[in-house]
């Protein structure tokens, strides 16, 4: 045989590198619609039946308005002079107390959160809030009752049914859940629907609560606090914030009158002290008077007085400061856990001072609130224990600096006093003994008139104190749950029903090492691919006949036409090999076909049936094996004597396999297969061989010499793509000659880079009993 030296490379297109055809790929998605269309009404009833078992979601909201103004007093107070509390509120504290646990906590105590109250329906039970007709109150639980929901009947207007025991209402009663108290809200009758009950614990309760709650500023720059909660109930969600919001105003209401309320118990105590000096005095007065006979002092007499009670006023107000020093030394030195509330800074004026009590009175404050709800090694309460110590530090020594100042002026103080004493001396003996006692009444009667006017003014302080916030929004909530969506939830489960059916496929493709695109065969080898053949239906085993249309028909003539690209010379016998790796890939029906068309162009035409292992031309075609191919190979037989004529085919004639020989490998080697081809060549133009597949034996390979052109079989979803590495080295150690690929059973919408839609241009014809599927 001479080489061929074409060359044309047959239906060889190569693709852009990594190019994706979206067409093909939607046709092969939109071949399997109905899967997709099942997929999408199963997913849609998923959706259906999930929203059923779902408990929407509301969101409730409410604003509040954290004044960012003076804590304690107003300005105009009693306290105006001593500038206490000054510092202003943070609002990232406030956020913080808002959503405490120990706020939450009362909440739940207050509007008994912890019992819940559910209406069985037909999916799900439904919590119900409000107007109930009954009450349960938990006096002594028992761990029974946070296992599950209790139901809860009504039998008459006093008894209850809880899981099928009777209890009376409004009264302590002992159950296996412990000791429980049913409180009615209106007259009972049996005619009211069952409930179920839910108790958790109050800790529990406390948590998912918080989780739910979100408080946050409106913007970086307002003081205005958004406090929004989740709940499957609307109207328990806004009795929740209402009483919340209460319960942050109340706290900081008590925090304040702190201030007030030591304020007011220090002067009470100043107040008792000199009232009982001023009675002494004042008697004191009376007796000298009464005694000595005096109705009136000199001139002179009352200059000095005066002079004497400025000076020993003065004197006695440092006197007071240096006791409200020594308090807030005795304050500061005290520690943590004996410390006690805030010492009063009357009379004192000194700013630096009094903004390091506030200060630490404040971060005191914080500490404590902090701690009720951390443990001592939290960063940010051992923060404020440093804050606190180093504040402490500054005030002692503001206090130690004052203290001096005081001192001193208390010295000089003193001293004028023994100046104006030495002065009085030269009044007579009665009026100097006068003026000692008078000047001490009116000492004590202005300062107990000073003290009688701050207590006035501090118990109207104390009884008239606001809370330094304001409701902006009462609590409100949406009209549409925000959780499930049900546009979002019918979205989602309509994408995972387009995407299930794409990913099956998709994991099935990854998972299958069969060839299924042209693309695989052109990546895996350099053989040239001469032409592709759709599926047939598997109905006849001849699909090519005369005056058919069929689109399989149609390819195959494109077959026998490429044929005359594979001839050495234009003239004498061309003999075609027809191979595969493996078993059912369509090597028979294509052969038997592309011999059909051959013989209806008027080409003498003969198909050898040389798998001698598993021959099926013969009995697909109906036709009996008596004598064949292995009658000859043995000289039983001559040509003439295998050679049987195709019906409906003049120039059609089959060689069949004959008996099965025990040892086809070595006739196929022995002389007398070469003398079979030169007979064959004499008398035929075309020589069909189908042999057996090259991957499970080597007969291929012995008749490879013999033949002009051998076209491998590769048959979509059935070839592995690890044979394609072997017809690669086939080919390129050039042991068939003219090798050339066939994709055979191409499905339409498959990814190949051509895909194939006659449309109504070709006839099928009409199907006919079942003869040979191809393979």
């Amino acid at each position: 045989m001479s080489e061929n030296a074409y060359s044309y490379m047959p239906y060889q297109v190569y693709a852009p590198e990594n190019q994706v055809n979206l067409r093909v790929i939607l046709l092969r998605y939109l071949k399997h619609w109905k899967w997709f269309a099942l997929s999408l009404i199963l997913a849609g009833a998923a959706a259906y039946v999930y929203l059923l078992y779902q408990t929407p979601i509301y969101k409730v909201q409410a604003s509040l308005l954290i004044k960012d103004d003076k804590k304690g007093l107003d300005g105009e107070n009693i306290l105006k002079e001593m500038d206490i509390l000054k510092p202003k509120k943070t609002v990232e504290n406030e956020i913080e107390i808002v959503q405490s646990y120990t706020l939450m906590d009362k909440v739940v105590d207050h509007l008994n959160l912890n019992v819940q109250y559910f209406k069985p329906t037909s999916t799900i039970d439904k919590e119900v809030y409000g107007n109930l007709p009954i009450r349960l109150v938990v006096e002594r639980p028992a761990s029974a009752l946070y296992d599950d929901k209790l139901d809860l009947s009504f039998v008459d207007a006093q008894h209850i049914k809880l899981n099928d025991r009777t209890y009376p209402v409004n009264q302590s009663v002992n159950t296996p859940y412990g000791r429980l108290r049913f409180f009615t809200r209106q007259p009972l009758t049996a005619s009211f629907e069952p409930m179920k009950v839910k108790v958790s614990p109050r800790t529990e309760t406390v948590n998912n609560l918080l989780k739910n709650l979100t408080v946050e500023t409106t913007s970086k720059a307002s003081t205005v606090l958004l406090i929004t909660l989740d709940e499957a109930v609307p109207e328990k969600g806004e009795a929740l914030l209402k009483q919340l919001i209460e319960e942050y105003n109340q706290a900081a209401v008590v925090d304040k009158n702190l201030v007030a309320a030591s304020t007011l118990d220090f002067i009470e105590d100043r107040l008792r002290l000199i009232s009982g000096e001023l009675t002494t005095v004042e008697k004191d007065v009376e007796s000298y008077k009464t005694s000595q006979g005096i109705t009136d002092l000199s001139t002179q007499a009352q200059s000095f007085l005066q002079t004497v009670q400025a000076n020993d006023a003065q004197l006695n107000q440092v006197n007071i400061q240096l006791g409200s020093l020594n308090d807030i030394e005795r304050y500061v030195t005290s520690k943590g856990a004996t410390r006690g509330a805030a010492p009063a800074t009357l009379s004192l004026s000194d700013p630096v001072l009094l903004g390091l009590v506030t200060k630490v009175s404040e971060l005191e404050s914080q500490h404590d609130l902090l701690a009720r709800t951390t443990s001592d090694r939290n960063p940010l309460l051992q923060s404020l224990d440093s804050q606190i110590k180093a504040t402490k530090e500054s005030i002692s020594e503001n206090i130690q600096t004052i203290k001096t100042q005081l001192i001193s002026t208390r010295n000089q103080l003193t001293s004028t006093n023994k100046r104006l004493e030495g002065m009085v001396r030269t009044v007579p003996h009665k009026e100097r003994a006068l003026l000692n006692i008078t000047r001490q009444q009116a000492i004590k009667n202005n300062l107990y008139t000073y003290l009688l006017q701050k207590r006035e003014e501090t118990a109207l302080s104390y009884a008239s104190t606001l809370p330094d916030s304001r409701i902006v929004d009462m609590p409100r909530h949406d009209e549409k749950p925000i959780k499930p969506v049900r546009g979002m939830t019918f979205a989602l489960f309509g994408l995972f029903g387009l995407l299930f059916p794409i990913g099956v496929m998709a994991t099935r493709d990854a998972l299958n090492n069969r060839v299924r695109r042209r693309s695989d065969v052109e990546e895996a080898s350099q053989v040239p691919i001469l032409g592709e053949v759709v599926k047939s239906d598997g109905s006849k085993a001849l699909v090519v006949v005369s005056n058919s249309r069929s689109v399989i028909a149609e390819q195959i003539r494109a077959l026998r036409t490429n044929l005359q690209f594979l001839r050495s010379s234009q003239t004498g016998c061309q003999v075609v090999l027809f191979t595969s790796s493996i078993s059912g890939e369509g090597k028979s029906f294509m052969s038997l076909n592309l011999g059909a068309s051959l013989a209806l162009v008027d080409r003498p035409t003969v198909i050898l049936e040389m798998d001698l292992r598993k021959p099926k031309l013969h009995s697909s075609l109906g036709m009996r094996n008596p004598v064949g191919i292995s009658n000859y190979l043995i000289g039983e037989a001559t040509l003439d004597e295998v050679l049987q004529p195709i019906e409906g085919f003049p120039n059609y004639f089959l060689i069949s396999s004959g008996p099965l020989p025990p040892n086809p490998s070595e006739l196929l080697n022995g002389p007398h297969l070469a003398r079979l081809f030169t007979e064959l060549r004499q008398r035929f133009d075309y020589v069909i061989v189908d042999s057996p597949p090259i991957g499970l034996v080597t007969d291929a390979q012995v008749i490879a010499p013999l033949a002009d052109a051998t076209l491998y079989m590769v048959r979509h979803d059935i070839t592995p793509k690890t044979y394609l590495k072997m017809v690669d080295t086939l080919y390129k150690e050039h042991r068939f000659q003219n090798l050339n690929v066939i994709l055979n059973a191409v499905d339409d919408g498959e990814s190949y880079y051509y895909s194939y839609s006659y449309g109504g241009y070709y006839q099928e014809d009409k199907p006919q009993r079942p003869k040979l599927k191809a393979e």
